[in-house]
């Protein structure tokens, strides 16, 4: 868990000390916990109202706590790779209590923290996501062991890191009550998340925001509103029967679970009841980027797959650790013993190949690659550093993607492409520029903003230096 942690805030910290991290969203949710540090209202200039219309995370609240001791955007660096490596300790725990040997439970647990998806969405800047992954796998826990005040205090947390997690809270309600003769339990789970999933989306989201929950227009396929795209879902199933069986869908669902498919029993795919929602909205998305391993979007599946490879582990005969090859034999009589050793690994090396294969798929899926690209758009570095320090007040800031997150912490911070170059620029004190590496989809922009911006007499070019610019207003 320690090492998990270390290595993952590394290179998150990294990431944004080379000026590459982005507003979207490591900007926003700074901004926004620095305002409610401060007591004003978390308006996120980026988004252009209050930051609970668009996924009602309620759980970012807590974290203005640690703004007020030092505001600083590390905190969120610090807060993801803990709450990530606490994963590896829960997964570990897991496989403890479903009777694997500590050599396994161990392997499980680097299994997790090898799995693409977890370097990918630490890298990714900072999302709400990832507050509810020891959440998640604490429940799991909670229902096992019967602890129901931890069961409930886990629902709660899942529920305030996003709104769309309500779905697979109502999910671990039926999977409980069904499959897991934990009724009680899953009754709890299903009240929360259909009250939760009913206040957010029909009552604070439109409130906040004045419009629906975000991520709908993903499926204006299915309606216009939240309800109508989930009615149309299992009324009108001819319009989703072309995304379930395509070949889009098969690559993703390959691609998330490439890093333990040996180990997955077919016969215990029930336990990734609870990861319907999460999948089925990635794969009925119009966005292809939801059915990436390089953002968040299928984190919350992660646990209950993980669950699927450690009862097949711990149910499987010694010697055998495939579940897909075991059940393929079975399909096709193959009982020759030959075959049946060519797809054998003996039970004390499943360890070992457990994580040589992981480590095998995080070389081909993790986006590690990303950090090298880092070194090629940092020649300027030092100049972006002192263009920064150039701001000496909470003042208005117009800026590109990359260095926006290291200027939230003010009331107005807005993106070159979110004003118009004809606009007066009343609202900014500062306009900062790289022109050298610029973000790519305002990179025009940028230029034209330097060209106006010198023939402007309300605003003077107070530092130039290696084609980083900054303005600031007379």
């Amino acid at each position: 868990m320690g090492i998990g942690t270390i290595i993952l805030f590394f290179y998150s910290s990294l990431r944004h000390f080379l000026f590459q991290s982005t507003a979207y969203d490591l900007g926003i949710y700074d901004q926004i916990i620095y305002l409610i540090s401060r007591g004003s209202q978390p308006i996120s200039s980026f988004l252009g109202f209050h930051f609970l219309g668009d996924h009602a995370a309620i759980a970012i609240y807590p974290l203005a706590l640690l703004y007020k001791i030092y505001p600083s955007v590390y905190w969120l660096f610090l807060v993801q790779a803990i709450c990530l490596g606490v994963g590896t300790g829960l997964t570990w725990k897991l496989a403890q209590l479903a009777g694997l040997n500590q050599r396994l439970s161990l392997a499980v647990a680097i299994a997790y923290l090898l799995y693409p998806e977890i370097f990918n969405i630490n890298l990714f800047d900072f999302h709400p996501d990832v507050l509810a992954v020891p959440a998640i796998f604490g429940a799991i826990l909670a229902a096992k062991q019967k602890k129901i005040i931890w069961f409930i205090l886990a629902i709660l947390w899942i529920l305030a890191c996003k709104a769309v997690f309500a779905l697979t809270v109502i999910a671990i309600g039926f999977w409980l009550i069904f499959f897991e003769q934990r009724r009680f339990y899953g009754m709890i789970a299903m009240a929360l998340g259909i009250a939760w999933f009913l206040i957010v989306t029909q009552i604070m989201i439109p409130f906040y925001s004045g419009q629906e929950a975000a991520g709908v227009s993903r499926y204006a396929y299915l309606g216009s509103s939240v309800l109508e795209v989930i009615f149309n879902t299992f009324a009108k199933p001819q319009l989703i029967l072309g995304r379930l069986f395509s070949l889009d869908t098969l690559i993703y669902l390959l691609e998330f679970s490439v890093a333990v498919i040996w180990w997955l029993n077919p016969k215990k795919f029930i336990l990734l009841f609870p990861a319907i929602p999460t999948l089925l909205l990635n794969i009925l998305s119009v966005d292809p980027m939801q059915r990436s391993l390089i953002y968040q979007y299928s984190l919350p599946a992660l646990p209950f797959l993980l669950l699927v490879m450690i009862q097949t582990l711990a149910e499987e005969k010694p010697g055998l650790g495939n579940g897909l090859w075991s059940l393929w034999n079975k399909f096709h009589n193959h009982n020759s013993s030959e075959t049946s050793h060519l797809f054998t690994i003996p039970h004390q090396k499943l360890p070992k190949w457990i994580i040589l294969w992981s480590s095998l798929v995080f070389l081909l899926w993790a986006d590690h690659t990303q950090v090298l690209g880092y070194f090629t758009r940092i020649n300027n570095w030092p100049a972006v550093r002192n263009a920064i320090t150039q701001v000496h007040t909470k003042a208005g800031v117009l800026t590109d993607n990359r260095l926006a997150p290291h200027l939230t912490h003010r009331q107005t911070i807005k993106l070159l492409n979110q004003v118009s170059p004809d606009f007066d620029l009343k609202a900014f004190d500062y306009v900062i520029l790289n022109l050298r590496h610029p973000w790519p989809d305002t990179k025009d922009l940028g230029e034209k903003y330097a060209t106006q911006l010198k023939a402007k007499p309300n605003f003077k070019l107070t530092y130039e230096q290696d084609n980083v610019l900054v303005f600031k207003r007379n």
